[in-house]
Parts: C-alpha cells; structure tokens; sequence
C-alpha cells in the first residue's frame, strides 16, 4: 500500500512538472505572433493602410517599450493583481489586441494595438521568471529553456503562418488571427489556476533595498540588453541587408526562419547543459554563447556572401543561448523565488529598453554610412565587450553582492 502511494506521488509529480512545461511552452508561444506576424506583410500593410516605413517601424518598437515599462512595475503589479491574475489580464490584453487587427485594420488601430498587446506580452515576461524558480525549484534551468524556446517558435512560427492565412483571407487574418492561441491559453491558465492561493503572509516581502539600489542588479540589466540587443537589430535588418548584396526577397527573408531553428536549438541545448552542472556557474555557457554571436557577426562584416546560412545559424544560436542563459543568470542571484523574479524583471526592463534603441541605431548608421558594415561591428563589439563582463558572475559572490536584497517581515 505504501509502494502505491509512493507511486501514486510519483506519477502527480511527474504529470504535474509535465503539466508545468506545457503551460509554459502555452504562454512562450503566445509572446512573439503581435511582433512577428507583420513582418513578411509590412509591404501589404503599408499600401493598405498608407503608414511609411518610418511609422511602421514602431509596431516593433513600442511592444519592446511596452517589455521594459512594464517589466520594471512588474513588482507593484503582482503585488497588485496576484501572479493568477496578472498572466490572465495579460492573454487577454494579447487576445483583445490581435482580435482588433483582425477587425479593424487603421493605421491607429495597429499602434493601439502594439501598445495593448505589447503590455500583455510584457506582463507574461515579467511574471514567468518568478513562477519558474518557484514552481521548478532546481530543474529551473530546463524549464527556462523550454519556454525560451516556445517563445522563439512563435515567433518564426506566426513569421511563416502569416503569409498563408493572408492569402486565404487577407493580411488582416494574417496579423489578426492570433487572438485564438491567446483565447485557448487563457482558458487552460485559468482552469490550472484553480487551486486556492498561499496567503500573503507566507510569501517574503521584498523590505530591503529595491534592485535599482544593487549595482549587481544594474549590470545584469545592462549584461541583458547588450547580449540580446542583436536579436531586434538582426530581425529587422537582415533581410534588408542580403536585398542589398543583390539576394531577392524570399531568400533574404527565408534567413530569418533558418536563424529561428539556431536559436530555438540553442534555447532548448545550453539550459539543459546548465540543468547538469552541480553548480551555480553560468559563465562558460555564456561565453559560449558570445563567441557564438561574435563569430556570425564577424561572418556578417569580412564574408557575407560566402557561408550566409553557417553565419546566421552561428549567430542565431548564440542569442538563442543568450536569452535563456541570461534569465537563467538573474535567477541564480537571489534563492527566494519572488525576490529573484523581482531582479529579473528588472534586468528585463531596461534589458529591452535596449534591445528597442537596437534597431534604431543599426538603422542610423545605415542611413550615415550607407551600410551595415558599422551596424555589424557595433554588435561584435558589444558582444567582446560582454565576454569581459561575463567573468565578474562568479556564484560564490552572489551572497556578497546581492546582501540586504531580501529580508524577512
């Protein structure tokens, strides 16, 4: 009888960690469609609508705003709304905003909607490094791969889609239709969600220093935002770039879809790596991961017409390894898992704060130069840059630098 309750435990923890990751791989994959769904329809939407390339622009820029805005009152916000009520609000905010598109296809309505949308996403990604330190406990690792993962299928998956479900009903269905994932999403969180919540008074209460009163916390943000900022600056240019070197515009943009599968790889390869270790050491991950960007980049400035596929493979891999890792990175900092969701919301939100300006800058030296030579090279440079910085995350000081980050009430 006691070997069938054992085993009976076993089987509910297993379904349950199971469970946990589908319902991580659900929110992951709801996180991109807003953003990358319009990408290959930026033609059809800017002759419908009239938008010049320049306003357009910003269906990327503000949901990246929107991440760092409201990654940095994430605390005020769950302590607000509750981690429950916080990702429901935001699925609906992510399903109102593509139903509108679908609806509705005014250039207003296409801004609204990327702000609406943009605060849903950024409430989901601000929330979920809390929730998986908490509910995983030491395979956190894996289960911040796994979800990294989902996070960048959506988008190479809504990037492919889009073009499809145009054709069938317009590019409104195409950038519209996502409110569907979202509805399903919502409904499975709400149902898991059922379980009556620990009261307040169980959790630790951040008393001590605020995270933007740690300089530890100021530099992950800004380690974040540079080891991530080539992903916004290589999603929109890339294509761009190889249309220049004389590439017609299916190939050029098929690019993006090839660096997606590195990444999804990488996001999924290098946590499982860090769920092996017995330590807390993620440096030599990351410096894998930076020698992986410096190398495609460096690829992208002395030979991009020969081996254009192994550069980007190599460098979608690197910041498909660097976002994960870099989440991986915060949580490790802090052992209570509220006060370590706390830190790695506010890494992400000057983190993506800089991944917006990313693009913008690329897109200025484009326009000074006539090239994205400088644009490539300020991205190697920041990538060597982070390489030097990586080797200040030694664990053993963590207890050090993160002192008086946490007491309890």
């Amino acid at each position: 009888m006691t070997a069938q309750s054992g085993t009976s435990r076993g089987d509910s923890t297993t379904w349950q960690f199971i469970g946990g990751l589908a319902l991580l791989v659900a929110l992951g994959l709801n996180l991109r469609p807003l953003l990358a769904a319009a990408s290959p329809l930026m033609e059809e939407i800017r002759l419908a609508t009239g938008l010049s390339y320049t306003v357009l622009a910003w269906l990327t820029t503000l949901p990246f705003l929107c991440m760092g805005g409201v990654a940095l009152a994430s605390g005020r916000l769950q302590a607000w709304l509750g981690e429950q009520r916080g990702i429901a609000l935001a699925l609906v905010a992510i399903a109102v905003a593509c139903a509108l598109r679908q609806v509705n296809g005014s250039g207003t309505t296409l801004l609204a909607t990327a702000l609406l949308g943009g605060a849903g996403i950024a409430l989901i990604q601000a929330l979920v490094p809390g929730l998986a330190k908490r509910r995983f406990g030491r395979r956190m690792p894996l289960a911040m791969g796994v979800y990294s993962a989902a996070l960048m299928s959506g988008g190479g998956l809504s990037a492919w889609a889009s073009p499809w479900l145009a054709s069938l009903g317009g590019w409104q269905l195409g950038v519209g239709l996502w409110w569907v994932p979202a509805l399903i999403t919502l409904l499975a969180w709400v149902w898991l969600s059922r379980r009556p919540r620990a009261p307040e008074s169980a959790w630790v209460a951040l008393v001590g220093p605020r995270p933007w009163r740690l300089p530890r916390a100021w530099l992950l943000a800004l380690y974040f935002g540079v080891i991530n900022a080539g992903y916004s600056s290589l999603v929109t240019w890339l294509p761009v770039y190889y249309r220049e070197l004389g590439w017609s515009a299916s190939s050029s943009g098929q690019l993006l879809a090839w660096m997606t599968i590195f990444q999804v790889i990488a996001a999924l390869a290098m946590p499982i790596l860090a769920q092996r270790q017995s330590h807390a050491d993620r440096r030599w991950l990351l410096a894998v991961s930076l020698l992986a960007q410096l190398t495609g980049y460096l690829g992208l400035i002395l030979l991009p017409g020969q081996g254009a596929l192994v550069w980007v493979a190599i460098a979608g891999f690197g910041l498909g390894s660097s976002f994960s890792l870099g989440l991986i990175l915060a949580l490790d900092h802090l052992s209570d898992p509220r006060a370590a969701g706390r830190l790695a919301a506010f890494m992400q939100g000057f983190g993506f704060m800089l991944n917006a300006l990313s693009p913008w800058i690329s897109g200025a030296l484009r326009e000074a130069t006539g090239g994205f030579l400088f644009a490539w090279v300020l991205l190697a440079l920041g990538a060597a840059a982070m390489l030097l910085v990586t080797l200040r995350f030694n664990p053993r000081d963590y207890p050090r630098v993160m002192a008086g980050a946490v007491e309890r009430s």
